[in-house]
Parts: structure tokens; C-alpha cells; sequence
């Protein structure tokens, strides 16, 4: 994590005000904050700056100053994550600051905006978990339908700029998925997690008459928010280019395929019996089919596709992961 391909990310929680006290917003930016901080293997991920109101105020002032210091520099990538009070009205969207008044509520969204717009930081990411957060990257400055999110900035908001942010049990409702998603919940075979993932594990799991999560992005391709372990070896989902040489290929099994089928072992056997060689591959093909990316074929079980002298075949997952592999992106 140095140099260019450094990652940083700001993690705020505002939540001490007296009168609209937000019971979950510290707690949240805790625990984002060390979350994005390691990978799922202990490994550092986010260099992470948390700033909360739990003994002192978090200013206008001053959080506007770290916004701008977190979109400066020529780094990989640079996050911001905010959980309190959000605040609209007919000029636009606010983050609101712990020295809120009266027409003058807090931090503009069109300011940071234009902050991560201007940025030369190649992936700019803004998560919000505030009421009418999904006013972030629209202006009221502009025709609505304009475009005005820059390449390489992603968006992903708790609701709709119409909608309030729940939270329950001390804790934000939207940040509470999306750690399940960072958790793993929204991670591919791979263990790599993105935020299109993150943002489509959190759309499934709210339901239409949930608050709706917004997500706006204007990238060629989706950079990892956080890696855990992956649910099958990287080494064995490579071989999958090996065992089938085509998408469209059947892979065929026989009893030597099953290590249990052995004159070893006190029970009915035929032949051919088990090879060493073959039941290691039936071990990498059943550890497959255990993420979906393999099917027996004519058969319920892999062991009956083996000692019926069946086969098995990709899935259109399989298919996808073929391809990578190909493609040499595994």
C-alpha cells in the first residue's frame, strides 16, 4: 500500500445532536472503518482516517477540509463513508455537521461532488447512509437528466432522495448490509468483492417497500472494495480451463473417479477401481459443483454420475468462469 497504489478512506459518524440524536452513527463508522481496514485474510486493505463526534464536534469547517485532503494525490483509490443526518431542501442535498444551524445545515453533496469530480485519483467512491442521501450526484443547479459524475467515480447510497434512512437496533439498516456484503455476503468465487456487488446484495435484500438503496457509477470496470478468503481455491477454479477445453464439453466420469470405490474398503466395489489420479480430479470437479459452477449430468449426485459412469458438465456460472480463467483474469 504505498505509493500510487495506495487506497485511503475517510469514515465519518455524526450522531450526537440533541434534539435528532442518530443512536447508530458511531457505532457504524467504527466498525466500517475496520472492516474496509483489513482484507478476510488479515492483510491491510484501506489506509482508513475515522472521524466521529463521540467527544468532540466534527465542524463543517473541518470535515470539509478532510474531504479535500482525501480526494488529494494521484492514489488507486480513495473512499468516503458517511453515516448521520441528511438534510434537503430546494438549493440541494447536505451531509449535516455537528455545528448545523439554520440555512446552513452542513457540508453541500454537489461540493463533494465536485471534489472527487475533480480528482486525480483513478476510483473515487461515496457511500452515504443519511436520509435523502440518493440526491448525491444530482443538482437541482442542472438539468436532472444530465450526466455530471466524472469517470472513475462510484456512488452508493442508503435511499432514494424522497426516502428516510432507517435504523434499528443502534445501527443503520443500509450499513448493517452492507457489511454482510463486505463480510463476504457480496463476494464472487474469487473472493474479490465490488461495489456492484455490494450494491446488489444490498438491492436484493430490501424489499420494494423498504427504503430503496441509489447507485450511480461511471466506470469501465469495477475496482475491489475488500477480498476475503475465496469459498474454493484459486488454484483449483484455474484448472477448470483443463478439465473442460470447451464451455460446451462434457466432462466423462467412471468408477475410477471415486476414492471410496477401492478393494480397501469393506463394501461393494467394480472396476475400473479408484485411480489417484482421477479421484483428485473428482475432488477439484466436486469442489466445483459445491459453488455452482458444475453439474452432474443425468445423475442427482457426483458419486452416481461416477459409478454410473456418467459425466458432468459447466454451468452458465461454470461458463463465466471459464471464461476468465481463458482470459487469464484468474
Amino acid at each position: 500500500m504505498v505509493g500510487d497504489k495506495l487506497k485511503k478512506a475517510l469514515i465519518v459518524g455524526i450522531g450526537n445532536f440533541k434534539e435528532m440524536a442518530l443512536e447508530g452513527a458511531i457505532n457504524d463508522a467504527n466498525v466500517v472503518a475496520t472492516t474496509l481496514g483489513t482484507n478476510g485474510d488479515g492483510s491491510p486493505n484501506f489506509d482508513v482516517k475515522i472521524i466521529t463526534d463521540m467527544e468532540t464536534e466534527v465542524t463543517k469547517s473541518s470535515l470539509k477540509g478532510l474531504i479535500r485532503s482525501l480526494f488529494e494525490g494521484e492514489h488507486e483509490t480513495a473512499l468516503f463513508y458517511f453515516s448521520g443526518h441528511g438534510y434537503l431542501n430546494d438549493i440541494g442535498g447536505y451531509i449535516v455537521t455537528s455545528d448545523c444551524k439554520p440555512n446552513d445545515e452542513g457540508i453541500s453533496m454537489d461540493e463533494i461532488l465536485t471534489l472527487a469530480n475533480n480528482s486525480k485519483i483513478k476510483n473515487r467512491i461515496i457511500i452515504l447512509d443519511c436520509c435523502r442521501s440518493g440526491k448525491f450526484g444530482s443538482s437541482n443547479l442542472i438539468d436532472e437528466k444530465s450526466t455530471i459524475i466524472k469517470n472513475g467515480v462510484t456512488i452508493l447510497t442508503a435511499s432514494k432522495d424522497t426516502e428516510n434512512a432507517v435504523e434499528i437496533n443502534g445501527q443503520g439498516l443500509f450499513t448493517s448490509l452492507l457489511l454482510q456484503a463486505l463480510r463476504g455476503g457480496a463476494s464472487d468465487l474469487r473472493g474479490e468483492i465490488t461495489p456492484g456487488s455490494v450494491y446488489a446484495y444490498i438491492d436484493q435484500a430490501l424489499g420494494p417497500w423498504s427504503q430503496r438503496p441509489v447507485f450511480k457509477t461511471n466506470v469501465s470496470e469495477f475496482i475491489s472494495l475488500r477480498s476475503i478468503n475465496p469459498p474454493i481455491p484459486i488454484s483449483t477454479l484455474r484448472k477448470i480451463a483443463d478439465y473442460f477445453s470447451s464451455p460446451e464439453e462434457y466432462f466423462a466420469l467412471d468408477p475410477s473417479y471415486e476414492d471410496t470405490n477401492t478393494k480397501e474398503i469393506n463394501h461393494k466395489v467394480m472396476a475400473p477401481y479408484a485411480n489417484h489420479k482421477n479421484v483428485a480430479v473428482f475432488k477439484d470437479l466436486q469442489k466445483m459443483q459445491s459453488v455452482g459452477l458444475v453439474v452432474p449430468v443425468d445423475a442427482d449426485f457426483m458419486y452416481f454420475a461416477a459409478m454410473d459412469s456418467k459425466s458432468c458438465r459447466l454451468t452458465a456460472l461454470g461458463y463465466h468462469y471459464w471464461n476468465l480463467v481463458k482470459n487469464k483474469k484468474i
